[in-house]
């Protein structure tokens, strides 16, 4: 190799190397610093492409998360009014037992008894309009009957349809039921065996009179009384609330269920964001101690190519 002042080839060859394992090691500082294997798009394009989908994918996916724990808050209060339901439907048949089946009771003591009666019927109705957030917990049940649930009747049933999935429309999804709680508890007498609702008006049109039972009513007027309604149909409005409540629990278990496994996705998800994108701290540790080695040879060697210029000048004396 020749001797010469203008031109240091080792001293050029030993700068491009510090500079190389510096930047080395920078970026294996940052890398331990953000613990993330992918500091800039350069690093892995394809990785990186991936790892923002999979992000999207796990947003998505909370924000369904979230809907299915909105889903069964909306089923808790629902099931919590209908229980309640069914012990307004237990007191007005313990009332229909003290007013008819004792004969000690006075007209005034069946009177008190009926007031309580009509005043429970408004109470359920009003309970029946109860929302949730706006959103009403209970199907229609009015004379329109292009509205009207009736209960049983899957082809009127108003349901509220939850997405299960982070895939939007196409994905998913778990049907609310607005329970028939109106419809369930407006009887008709000609077919109590299967507690069909009340069919040709709604729960305020001649409560208790041509055969139809309506447990409920908007002001205490419209309301039935006592001697109009027998065991047998309170019997029949016990088990629609009991069928009501049965369906609720269904629906609550498909929405557990579906949160469930929107959860176990996420889980996944964030294991397989992780794989792509998290640094491994053992393996970056090691390439941390090796450019810092390099880092500290190449500045070593850089300070020894510049002496060459010092031995050709010794010549020159």
């Amino acid at each position: 190799m020749p001797l010469n002042i203008t031109t240091n080839a080792a001293a050029s060859s030993a700068s491009y190397y510090l500079a190389k394992n510096q930047a080395a090691l920078q970026k294996s500082m940052t890398r331990l610093a953000s613990g993330k294997k992918i500091v800039a798009p350069y690093d892995d394009p394809g990785s990186l492409s991936v790892s923002m989908k999979l992000n999207a994918s796990i947003s998505r996916l909370s924000g369904a998360q979230n809907n299915m724990q909105s889903a069964i808050s909306f089923l808790e209060v629902q099931d919590g009014i209908l229980e309640s339901a069914g012990k307004i439907l237990n007191r007005m048949n313990e009332l229909k037992g003290m007013a008819s089946q004792d004969p000690m009771k006075s007209a005034q003591d069946i009177a008190s008894y009926d007031n309580e009666f009509r005043d429970l019927q408004v109470q359920i109705f009003q309970m029946s309009q109860q929302t949730f957030n706006g959103v009403s917990l209970f199907a229609n049940f009015a004379l329109d009957n292009s509205t009207r649930s009736v209960f049983r009747d899957i082809s009127t049933n108003h349901t509220i349809s939850i997405h299960a999935s982070p895939d939007g429309s196409t994905g998913p999804k778990v049907s609310l039921h607005k329970a028939a709680l109106l419809s369930a508890i407006t009887i008709d007498a000609n077919d109590l065996t299967t507690g069909q609702a009340f069919t040709t008006a709604g729960n305020s049109a001649s409560a208790g009179t041509g055969g139809t039972f309506a447990f409920a009513a908007s002001i205490s007027s419209d309301a039935m009384t006592l001697d109009k309604v027998s065991s047998a149909v309170f019997e029949q409005a016990l088990s629609n609330v009991a069928f009501l409540r049965a369906q609720v629990g269904g629906t609550m278990s498909r929405v557990t269920f579906a949160s469930e496994n929107i959860a176990l996705q996420k889980t996944n998800m964030k294991a397989a964001l992780g794989r792509i994108v998290d640094v491994d701290i053992a393996e970056e540790s090691t390439e941390l101690a090796k450019f810092n080695i390099l880092t500290q040879a190449s500045a070593a060697m850089l300070a020894q190519a510049n002496t060459s210029a010092d031995v050709a000048l010794m010549l020159l004396r």
